[in-house]
């Protein structure tokens, strides 16, 4: 680990960790650290060693101009840290790229500077793709292994089993050296790929409100993702193919999500509801 900066003293700091590759489809997973980092006023306290974590084939530097100089920039994964936040706690931000080998030393190195900054949560943000329709709500779940962690937030445990990206190595890691981990997933429309989603970005920050139980400021992500989905409508009102796909996408999730509408599912909305007003009054 590279210091950038001293390592300020924390109390009851969150890690909020996402990472470019994989495990970030439309770029929703980053675009929640940027957007935090800038709502927050985050600095930089630290990097990990490109040297040791990245084929520079595959994640190459880049020539940059800097007050008319030229420099070298390594891509890598850097550490920021949000102190007097609006949600009452200190906060690490995580954001760099999939590291190209060494996974386990690089979680290890995360996890030493969790306990150095005193962090009692780690929360893993990622995005997939999916069949699933731009013009209907972005769906995200947050699971977690650990009991407790489960009822406090009222969140399921994953029985997700495959290949996994870096975000469930460290969140594996978290639960090593025990310490609280949540995992965030959204699920981004799979035709559109090519362009960051906004919508999905700001859908991972909705959920984030409810799991630290304070209001997150959106920004422009609003304006953002209306702009993304009028793109997309705009897309399929000029390809016969294209909107016939989406309506049978739309048709899949409408029936796939009606047995949701049961009186348990709408009492927990209700509730989530009036914490959110009380919150704001």
């Amino acid at each position: 680990m590279i210091e950038l900066d001293d390592l300020p003293d924390l109390e009851n700091a969150v890690m909020i960790a996402a990472f470019e590759g994989w495990n970030d489809a439309g770029e929703a997973a980053t675009g929640v650290i940027e957007h935090l980092a800038e709502l927050w006023g985050a600095e930089p306290v630290a990097a990990l060693d490109p040297e040791d974590y990245y084929d520079f084939q595959v994640n190459r530097p880049r020539v940059v101009v800097e007050n008319g100089r030229r420099r070298i920039s390594w891509r890598t994964t850097r550490v920021l840290v949000a102190t007097d936040t609006p949600i009452g706690r200190d906060v690490v931000l995580v954001q760099g790229v999939e590291p190209s080998f060494r996974w386990r030393a690089f979680a290890i190195e995360l996890m030493e500077l969790a306990q150095a900054t005193d962090v009692t949560t780690v929360i893993t943000l990622g995005a997939l793709l999916a069949d699933v329709a731009h013009t209907r709500p972005i769906q995200v779940t947050a699971t977690s292994d650990n009991e407790d962690t489960r009822h406090r937030h009222d969140i399921e445990s994953s029985t997700y089993e495959g290949p996994t990206g870096i975000v469930g190595v460290l969140a594996d890691a978290a639960v090593q050296v025990g310490v609280s981990s949540i995992s965030i997933w959204a699920a981004v429309p799979h035709y559109a790929h090519h362009t960051p989603s906004p919508k999905a970005t700001r859908a991972i920050v909705s959920c984030l409100e409810d799991l630290l139980d304070a209001p997150i400021q959106h920004g422009s992500l609003d304006e953002d993702a209306r702009a993304w989905e009028n793109g997309l409508d705009a897309l399929a009102s000029e390809d016969a193919e294209v909107a016939e796909y989406v309506e049978s996408l739309e048709d899949a999730q409408d029936t796939a999500e009606l047995p949701e509408a049961s009186g348990d599912a709408i009492a927990k909305e209700f509730e989530r509801y009036l914490r959110k007003r009380g919150t704001e009054d």
